[in-house]
């Protein structure tokens, strides 16, 4: 089955905007959790195994598809970038960093993503492009190598690069998987990714998680907890991987600039971090960057219309 690529329509964008917003919750809860009432893998097995029970619930419902022999090995790639590197690494990073550091590195996504594109041939470097990469990477940069100082003091540099990890992780993924989510349903490729990393993780997660305690656990903790396992885990994922299909992967990973803002709102309302004069910096760059990529890419298309007209 053959699905159009299109960057025409609202919709996609609409989800993306709600992906992003969904997914900024995730620094603050996956925080208050971490590593205090949960381990790591053991949030991490329980978030993959409700994201593969509600996929096989959508798969069910729309019709699964059947995958060809080559797509199964890219899917088994994907589950290995989205359920296994880029969840693990986000949690490990988070029980290390605070979710105001590790929703600004995020803004490096979008710039991670040009790179694999102009690596895999999806897209072409300019000098200009180059100058906003460096701008944008530099901002995040800055975050990492102020991990352990004393404005950042939930924070170390060890979390903060394993949130880098989640973030490449991620972003080979939108360039890995476009070409497949263009030949199956959303329902398809998301039940295969979630039942194939759930597989991948359960022998590490489930013996800790038979054994954990969970009688300490406060209301706050119970309700980031179900919050997580019901609103941010399939749903967000299928708002991506939906406007994925219909949109460049660079496009795409442009939406999730939203994502530091709303993490730094919300986890300064619950009052699991402050807003450091220095973070404003290293966000400012970070959409500098970004501007200045979009700026070219807009520059290239004029050049390519006007080039079209003089030829008529």
């Amino acid at each position: 089955m053959e699905h159009k690529n299109t960057s025409n329509g609202f919709a996609p964008h609409l989800a993306l905007v709600c992906c992003n917003l969904l997914w900024a919750v995730d620094y603050p809860l996956y925080h208050i959790l971490l590593p205090h009432y949960m381990s790591p893998i053991v949030l991490l097995t329980a978030a993959l195994v409700s994201t593969a029970i509600f996929a096989s619930i959508a798969a069910v419902r729309s019709g699964l598809e059947r995958v060809k022999g080559r797509d199964m090995l890219v899917l088994v790639g994907a589950a290995l970038l989205l359920g296994v590197i880029h969840k693990g690494s986000l949690m490990l990073g988070l029980s290390r960093t605070s979710p105001v550091d590790g929703s600004i590195i995020n803004t490096a996504g979008p710039l991670i993503v040009l790179i694999f594109s102009v690596l895999l041939r999806l897209d072409k470097l300019t000098p200009t492009k180059i100058i906003g990469l460096a701008i944008g990477l530099a901002g995040a940069v800055a975050v990492i190598l102020t991990g352990d100082h004393s404005s950042h003091a939930k924070s170390t540099i060890d979390g903060n690069l394993l949130i880098v990890c989640a973030v490449a992780a991620t972003a080979l993924y939108t360039v890995f998987l476009k070409r497949t989510l263009e030949k199956y349903k959303v329902t398809t490729v998301l039940f295969w990714v979630y039942i194939l990393s759930s597989i991948m993780v359960l022998p590490w997660g489930i013996n800790e998680a038979v054994h954990s305690d969970f009688s300490n656990w406060d209301h706050k903790a119970t309700l980031s907890f179900v919050i997580i396992m019901c609103a941010l885990t399939y749903l967000p994922n299928f708002l991506y991987n939906f406007a994925l299909q219909h949109i460049k992967p660079f496009q795409t990973s442009i939406f999730s600039y939203i994502q530091p803002v709303a993490a730094i709102a919300l986890s300064v309302i619950l009052g699991l971090d402050k807003v450091q004069p220095e973070t404003y910096l290293f966000a400012a760059g970070g959409f500098v960057g970004i501007g200045i990529v979009l700026w070219s890419y807009r520059k290239d298309a004029r050049k390519a219309a006007d080039n079209v007209i003089k030829r008529e």
